[in-house]
């Protein structure tokens, strides 16, 4: 069944209550999960419960799992995340497919792992709501996987592919499908090295939301993986956006890979061409493995970045990836205080294609 066109049916309303925030100023997000699960020194036992106890092979660094063998350290961090500023923070679940579970033998988990996940942040926002007297969002994280649509993982077999479009669109669609009974107010196909994976993402939410009496806002967030300015699998941001346009994210942006400076000028290209609301959550710099949190940037640093992209209007949501912590997101906060929240300009007229770079028939 072809999924109905995207603007078929209302939005919800906690998603249309965030676009009258976002239009209003600029809405914060969390920061980096895994850096602050780190700090916790986790051992193998964390991450297993009765449930978990006759699992072969090792669980350790399976993070998502903690959502269920460690809530109190989940809840924790979304707790901080939200007294730092944010007005939305990421379920645990960027690993939350049957594809990339796998690697675990626990596909068959994948959907307690999401509706816990959900309902563990959907129950520390509620009670920070309360405490703080303003509303709050939980979007539901969906990574890209660990395997490619569009390149082989073997140099000598440039035709494999190490998975398919519907293996992926079946994936995403269980993901989000239980993120969505855990209660989450988002989707959120994040850290997108590969477009084509992204579009089975969204195919796979569409054919959810076929099934729905309502949308869900959804935010797509692309990865820029080095100084050439294009995905993993080669596009540049205004090609990747092109690819994509039909869908009409709710939010489109940058994550990952990237420190914001570095960053700047490929989200000034999609903030350009975007007829969205724009995002950034760049990581606290370039890696440095000798330093405490593996990044080199002090959340001034990172605040006074970020801020520079608020203050050419390039953005209308920001937050912070790798390296990341409550004190960055504050310090985020405090600074997007100081600017107004990007103009969506209008919608380019004419035919709007994509190969690795744009090709746009412009009326």
């Amino acid at each position: 069944m072809m999924a109905l066109l995207p603007d078929s049916k209302p939005l919800s309303k906690s998603g249309q209550a965030l676009e009258a925030l976002i239009r209003e100023r600029i809405v914060i997000l969390d920061g980096a999960m895994g850096t602050m699960i780190q700090r916790h020194k986790l051992e193998e036992k964390d991450f297993r419960d009765d449930s978990l106890a006759d699992v072969a092979g090792e669980l350790k660094g399976n993070n998502d799992l903690l959502s269920i063998t460690r809530p109190d350290i989940i809840g924790d961090i979304h707790r901080q995340y939200y007294q730092a500023g944010s007005d939305i923070v990421e379920t645990n679940t960027f690993s939350g497919t049957t594809i990339a579970q796998a690697d675990y033998k626990l596909e068959h988990r994948v959907r307690d792992i999401n509706i816990e996940s959900a309902k563990l942040a959907k129950r520390v926002a509620a009670e920070e709501s309360e405490k703080q007297g303003r509303p709050l969002w939980v979007a539901g994280a969906m990574g890209p996987t660990n395997r490619t649509a569009s390149l082989s993982p073997d140099v000598n077999r440039p035709e494999y592919r190490a998975t398919s479009y519907d293996e992926l669109k079946q994936a995403y669609y269980d993901q989000a499908e239980a993120l969505v009974e855990g209660g989450v107010d988002i989707l959120m196909p994040e850290t997108v090295f590969d477009t084509l994976n992204l579009k089975a993402a969204l195919h796979a939410i569409e054919d959810l939301f076929d099934t729905m009496d309502e949308r869900l806002p959804v935010i797509v967030s692309l990865t820029i993986t080095d100084q050439s300015g294009r995905t993993l699998s080669g596009q540049t941001p205004e090609a990747a956006w092109n690819s994509i346009r039909h869908a009409k994210p709710t939010c489109v942006g940058l994550n990952c890979a990237l420190g914001a400076d570095l960053m700047h000028p490929y989200l000034k290209e999609l903030s350009d061409v975007a007829d969205t609301f724009v995002h950034v959550y760049p990581n606290a710099g370039l890696p440095n493995p000798l330093s405490d949190t593996g990044y080199d940037e002090t959340p001034e640093i990172t605040g006074n970045a970020v801020a520079t992209f608020a203050s050419e209007g390039l953005v209308n949501l920001v937050g912070g990836c790798c390296g990341t912590t409550p004190p960055h997101i504050k310090a985020i906060a405090e600074r997007m205080k100081e600017f107004e929240s990007r103009k969506v300009p209008e919608a380019k007229k004419g035919l709007l294609l994509s190969g690795l770079e744009p090709m746009n028939f412009l009326v």
